[in-house]
């Protein structure tokens, strides 16, 4: 069995409460722009419902016209620090040291480089030369889900494993300055960035989620929904506005069969985890999810506080469980979308 032995979060140097961004953004960005554009801009800001956000780099520098190489650069170079930070800390409180992880599973999707971030921490952490190395670059917001699931493909080949997954996310560097679709506007007020890691094994006694099952549900000819369209100015986010729609009428689709097959109702699920998205998708999930007398209320506090971290922001509400909520035999639900189109879901049980 596949066990989730910790869960570890570091948050980037910058915090900005959403009024802080609203000011910054409006006077470097938004009032250089047509009124009926910034009009819309700040309705979408302060309609997104959150309250604090972190981010790599200063408001200053990421509402400022800069080109794709000097915003990669500093995904790069902070991406490497968030990394080797957040593993460090996971490591320390699960009291491993880096040469007892076997596998390294890195998740990322907001910037570009080869070596992928995991090389430079096996070198600054001084890790195994024979440590394997998964770099997961295109699943988005499911990097986290997916990352998970490879993990457990891992361990169920070889109990004795330990899988160490790093997260590391900086939307906040795609930026697009003289973008003014409803894309770019909603971008903006949702992402933030964050890091993430978790620690996984085989061979574990204590009191921890152990992965039951998991699951991936392709949805037919959704490739257009969600993505990034790579420019000279860097990566331009796709968020098709029928997102929401599409995985409303894919949902029960995803959600009962993948019950079903365990054995399980929906109402003897303890924690259900979502990846909250925006706003509307995660409401609507809510919607959903309290007809059986259960709610996502951690879901949502993760994107009101932190805002929507990619592939991190499931991995934060991970942790969040994984520190409230320790009964022997709980069971909790995890799901994510991502691009593809994409659902991804998995099946705890704390054992």
């Amino acid at each position: 069995m596949t066990k989730i032995l910790q869960v570890s979060t570091v948050k980037p140097k910058y915090k900005y409460h959403t009024a802080q961004i609203i000011e910054v953004a409006d006077h470097l960005w938004l009032s250089k722009k047509d009124a009926k554009d910034r009009k819309m801009a700040l309705k979408i800001f302060h309609g997104a419902e959150i309250d604090t956000r972190y981010s790599v780099a200063p408001l200053e520098e990421v509402f400022s016209k800069t080109s794709f190489e000097e915003k990669n650069n500093i995904y790069i170079k902070e991406s490497i620090q968030l990394g080797v930070d957040v593993l460090k800390k996971a490591l320390d409180a699960s009291g491993l040291q880096p040469t007892d992880i076997d596998v390294i599973i890195t998740t990322s999707c907001t910037g570009f480089m080869i070596p992928s971030v995991d090389a430079y921490m096996i070198n600054q952490l001084k890790m195994r030369q024979d440590v394997h190395r998964l770099p997961v670059t295109e699943m988005g917001c499911a990097g986290g889900t997916s990352a998970l699931i490879y993990a457990n493909q891992y361990i169920k080949a070889n109990p004795k494993l330990k899988v160490a997954i790093v997260s590391v996310e900086a939307p906040s560097l795609t930026f697009q300055h003289d973008d003014m679709s409803m894309e770019n506007l909603v971008s903006t007020a949702i992402f933030a960035d964050g890091a993430a890691c978790v620690i996984l094994s085989g061979d574990s006694s204590d009191l921890a989620p152990e992965i039951v099952d998991t699951s991936m549900y392709n949805f037919p000819d959704t490739t257009y929904l969600m993505g990034y369209h790579l420019q000279n100015s860097g990566l331009k986010i796709v968020l098709d506005r029928d997102i929401p729609d599409t995985i409303d009428s894919h949902f029960q689709n995803i959600f009962y069969p993948f019950l079903d097959k365990n054995k399980v109702n929906p109402k003897d699920i303890h924690h259900y985890m979502f990846h909250p998205g925006g706003k509307k998708i995660i409401n609507s999930v809510d919607n959903f999810i309290s007809q059986f007398g259960k709610d996502i209320s951690i879901s949502k506090n993760i994107l009101k506080e932190h805002g929507n971290m990619s592939s991190a922001t499931i991995l934060h509400i991970l942790e969040k469980f994984m520190t409230e909520n320790k009964n022997k035999d709980d069971l909790g639900y995890m799901l994510a979308f991502g691009p593809g189109f994409m659902a991804q879901s998995l099946l705890l049980k704390w054992s």
